[in-house]
């Protein structure tokens, strides 16, 4: 078994920029948007950040998890995905994340192992949820280049991610 990413460590002292290197590295099937026309790459980039931010690894629980948590942490709400997967210029970019996971795993994988990971993952949705509720300092979902510099640890204190990273 492979040791998971430093990112992923709650405590990282990682910086995100490290921590996106550290993903891009450790992911090689994953494309990298920085290689991208900028208006198709930044959707794929404030994904990936997210991934970094609160720190999951591309297993499939991890990936299922990272889309409602960032609903309820970041400034990234469901009605702003909402207009995302229609935007044309947008959308595109969203069908590479489900293209690069097929092609790393193969469909049967990628529905197979949700089916598997959904209940497991449930009851973990529902008290994070509950303990997102109320007033809180959401983190900026496409305007990350201001914290790129800033440690994880810093950034989940900062942001109170910390109850939400294993």
């Amino acid at each position: 078994m492979s040791q998971r990413p430093r990112y992923t460590d709650k405590n990282s002292t990682q910086t995100l920029r490290q921590g996106l290197e550290e993903y891009y590295a450790v992911n090689p099937t994953v494309t990298d948007p920085r290689e991208l026309p900028p208006e198709f790459a930044k959707i794929l980039l404030a994904h990936d950040v997210t991934h970094i931010i609160l720190g999951c690894d591309t297993d499939m629980y991890d990936e299922i998890k990272l889309l409602p948590l960032c609903f309820w942490t970041s400034d990234y709400k469901f009605r702003d995905y909402l207009r995302t997967v229609k935007d044309p210029t947008i959308s595109p970019a969203i069908r590479v994340m489900y293209d690069d996971l097929i092609k790393q795993h193969g469909v049967l994988w990628l529905y197979g192992s949700i089916l598997v990971v959904l209940p497991r993952l449930l009851p973990e949705l529902i008290v994070m949820w509950f303990k997102t509720r109320g007033n809180r300092k959401y983190y900026p979902f496409f305007d990350w280049e201001p914290l790129f510099d800033i440690s994880l640890l810093e950034l989940r204190e900062k942001f109170d991610l910390l109850p939400f990273i294993k």
